[in-house]
């Protein structure tokens, strides 16, 4: 059965069958009548909680939830380049993943790597395997935006010299070990954790939130 997370700040809904087992609290909401927009209303003020919707048919669910949103479809990479070191960017305070929105027409594993290219002055040398789908929700004026992205696995040749895209926010691009991601990780998105995560970068990394950890199969 698949199970869906979605990323609201620096809150989490977890959307799955089964209850998970994990360290971190998790607050179950009543699914009857349930309102994600009041829901995601009432997150203003709230910062770093876990919530989930218990439902025998999660993707039912999830698809209710979609359709109350517009969705934006976006895509990026996990970079790892001929040294084992990872690029990472920051952008807005911020550690995060070089990814952008999917133009017209556009196919998601080719966006991801002209947003890679683009934000980091980079030649992507290979775009391999999709590693997994993050959501998050965000307001755009009056409308409730719910953003799928796309991550693929990438290499590069060598170890280039990154060019941040300074036009997108981007202060800084970075080639980081594993032994340096202590720093991403006490400050970055929850979204980009998972992909870490997914991507075994956390294998030897102590610092890792629990929630994180709750439900494999997502």
């Amino acid at each position: 059965m698949k199970n869906y997370r979605i990323y609201i700040n620096d809150n989490t809904l977890f959307i799955a069958d089964l209850m998970p087992k994990q360290i971190k609290k998790v607050q179950q909401l009543d699914k009857q009548d349930f309102d994600f927009e009041l829901f995601y209303k009432n997150l203003e003020k709230v910062s770093g909680k876990d919530y989930i919707l218990l439902d025998p048919d999660p993707k039912q669910l999830f698809k209710k939830i979609k359709k109350s949103c517009e969705l934006i479809k976006a895509a990026g990479g996990l970079v790892k380049n001929v040294k084992g070191n990872y690029l990472f960017i920051f952008r807005n305070k911020k550690w995060d993943l070089p990814k952008g929105k999917v133009e017209k027409d556009e196919k998601m594993k080719e966006a991801a790597l002209r947003e890679v290219e683009e934000e980091c002055g980079v030649k992507i040398l290979t775009n391999d395997e999709k590693l997994c789908k993050t959501y998050h929700v965000y307001t755009l004026g009056s409308k409730l935006v719910l953003k799928k992205t796309n991550w693929y696995s990438m290499t590069v040749k060598g170890e280039p010299k990154l060019i941040p895209q300074k036009e997108e926010g981007i202060t800084k691009a970075s080639w980081l070990s594993k032994l340096e991601l202590n720093q991403v990780l006490k400050n970055t998105y929850p979204s980009i954790v998972q992909v870490m995560e997914v991507g075994g970068l956390l294998e030897d990394n102590i610092v890792v939130k629990p929630a994180l950890h709750a439900i494999k199969k997502i």
